[in-house]
């Protein structure tokens, strides 16, 4: 059997924006640097997806160290020096409330105008700790940012082909938003049988299966809506709570993830229903 390898890597520095592709992740306490570091919301300061605005797929991010610059269809490029310090206000990611930094009324007014909605652009406070699930939690300071739930998400290469076989327009992996994407599992959907692995020298807990939402059903380039994979992934891949692809992951310490690193299983579960059911 050859080696699992990380063949991408992938950070989103606006949560639902289009992605950024990268050689290298470094990992803090949230995950990977500058991911889901920030976030639109709306007038309450409940946070925005492409659930609500598919459009949100066609801003696209580019982060440095001292930059955020977006670009969007018909739009000029904003560049913002993020605002780290003022004061924080709470805003909504599900059910958690987190202190945010409002980033101002002129990138307010850009995404505005192309999202055709009152919103604001936020960033995480940096004192601000989001702890995941504590069901799910391998520790008690496990945190995240403002993704969905957890630190980060991988899919294997197999599990999209599989999927891609029973569907008459294939698609990219960019509809599922993985942080890591391996190949060389030999089957799909090897990684719901993984409880544990090491990516390089990253030890990593798969602590839950990715329940899987309508933004798989945007077309990330165009922001145009379809029914597919949701119809095709409920015939096989249905639990209670949703259609399952992918695993969210929970990394043990800060450390650096490259494209090209093996991924060495290190334990399996043995009950795989009930934990992709939890």
């Amino acid at each position: 059997m050859s080696a699992i390898v990380v063949s991408q890597l992938h950070m989103y520095p606006v949560k639902s924006c289009a992605g950024t592709p990268l050689e290298v992740a470094c990992l803090d306490a949230r995950g990977v640097v500058h991911d889901r570091e920030f976030m639109v919301v709306d007038a309450a300061g409940d946070f925005l997806t492409q659930r609500e605005a598919p459009r949100l797929a066609l801003i696209v991010p580019s982060r440095s160290d001292d930059r955020l610059e977006l670009g969007a269809p018909g739009m000029p490029p904003f560049r913002l020096a993020p605002v780290t310090v003022g004061e924080a206000t709470p805003v909504r990611v599900w059910r958690d409330h987190v202190a945010a930094v409002d980033q101002g009324e002129l990138i307010a007014e850009w995404l505005g105008d192309f999202l055709r909605l009152s919103c604001r652009l936020v960033r995480q406070a940096d004192n601000a700790i989001r702890h995941v699930d504590p069901e799910y939690a391998t520790k008690p300071d496990d945190q995240v940012g403002f993704a969905d739930g957890y630190p980060l998400l991988l899919l294997s290469e197999e599990s999209l082909a599989d999927l891609n076989r029973r569907l008459t327009e294939p698609l990219p992996m960019n509809r599922f938003r993985p942080n890591v994407v391996v190949r060389g599992s030999g089957e799909p959907y090897a990684e719901d049988c993984w409880s544990r692995i090491r990516i390089g020298e990253v030890e990593c807990s798969v602590v839950k299966a990715c329940a899987r939402c309508v933004t798989t059903t945007t077309d990330q380039l165009t922001a145009e809506r379809k029914a597919e994979p949701l119809v095709t992934l409920a015939t096989y891949r249905r639990v209670p709570r949703g259609v399952l692809f992918g695993q969210n992951l929970i990394h043990h310490a800060p450390g650096v993830l490259r494209v090209g690193n093996t991924v060495h299983v290190l334990a399996r579960r043995r009950n795989v229903a009930a934990t992709n059911g939890g």
